[in-house]
């Protein structure tokens, strides 16, 4: 079972109560693990850690609104991956008895991972129609994380939609709750394409209305990670060509995730390419082990300036 870390940058005091409680689940640490009575367990802070689908786990769990992808399970029965299920559940067995568990859910477990192994291994052992509202307390069990129930050498091809018409079978009418949760769901999506290109992963564009972005979930610890996109913005070429500009990146589940501004009226397919030449120069500066110069070392101060953090 993999060790858990606590989160490296917590004041000695603790963590400040204003802020997104580090273990995920989008509330102030003070009304989540900071609570009286809240969940006590140490908080991962890279709860993918370990997993060749981690870049994209973090981008299904963050900000792709509606995708699904097969888990390369180990043993047992097949589990299909969903961004968000109906009524925020941790899993379900569809009516055609396709078992499925949510990323995108409320948790008070300061580990996502161990908690969508107990929702997998739910999803293997459920029948047909039931769900599973959120992941209870452990009750002293081990349940393991998900490191130890998928095959961590497999990557994950997520298939976005455009709406959340799978939640149902094909051919079966929503009702009631259902119904209402899947017309709020749909009218929140933000378009959103996954990039299709070598060396590109995890990379997506999405359109926000006023603009459209790319988000890309990057591999590298970001002690590496951004002395090299430094090296880049010094020499101006941390971009995707005319209609892009950098715009910033923020933190989330221990991994960093660059943001860039892009001409909204390009399609997404054509910043493929710009993205794959981008990448190659982003792994050139990479294996550089140069010191960094006096331009490098100011570009690298102002995209620090730019970070954020939201796991």
């Amino acid at each position: 079972m993999a060790k858990r870390t606590a989160v490296k940058d917590a004041p000695k005091d603790g963590i400040n109560p204003k802020q997104p409680c580090p273990c995920g689940s989008g509330k102030r640490y003070k009304a989540c693990h900071g609570a009286p009575g809240g969940a006590t367990d140490v908080i991962v802070s890279r709860p993918f850690e370990g997993l060749a689908a981690e870049c994209e786990l973090i981008a299904l769990r963050e900000f792709v609104p509606s995708a699904i992808a097969k888990l390369p399970v180990k043993d047992g029965r097949e589990v299909t991956l969903a961004t968000v299920l109906p009524m925020a559940a941790a899993g379900l067995i569809r009516g055609d008895d396709v078992p499925f568990i949510g990323l995108q859910v409320q948790t008070r477990s300061g580990d996502i991972s161990r908690d969508l192994a107990r929702a997998l291994q739910w999803a293997q052992q459920a029948r047909t129609g039931d769900v599973l509202p959120v992941v209870g307390p452990d009750n002293g069990e081990n349940p393991g994380r998900l490191q130890d129930l998928l095959d961590p050498e497999a990557e994950i091809t997520p298939e976005l939609h455009s709406d959340f018409v799978w939640w149902m079978p094909e051919g079966t009418e929503p009702t009631g709750e259902v119904a209402l949760s899947l017309e709020r769901a749909n009218a929140a999506i933000l378009p959103t394409e996954r990039l299709d290109a070598p060396g590109v992963k995890a990379a997506y564009w999405v359109d926000a209305g006023d603009k459209a972005h790319l988000r890309w979930v990057r591999p590298e610890p970001e002690e590496k990670l951004v002395p090299a996109m430094a090296r880049l913005a010094a020499r101006g070429e941390l971009d995707l060509g005319e209609g892009s500009r950098y715009a910033g990146s923020f933190r989330a589940h221990g991994l960093l995730v660059p943001v860039w501004d892009l001409d909204r009226e390009m399609h997404a397919r054509e910043w493929a390419e710009p993205a794959e030449t981008l990448g190659k120069r982003l792994l050139e500066a990479l294996a550089s082990d140069e010191p960094l110069t006096d331009a490098e070392r100011r570009a690298r101060d102002g995209l620090r300036g730019r970070q954020i953090t939201l796991r």
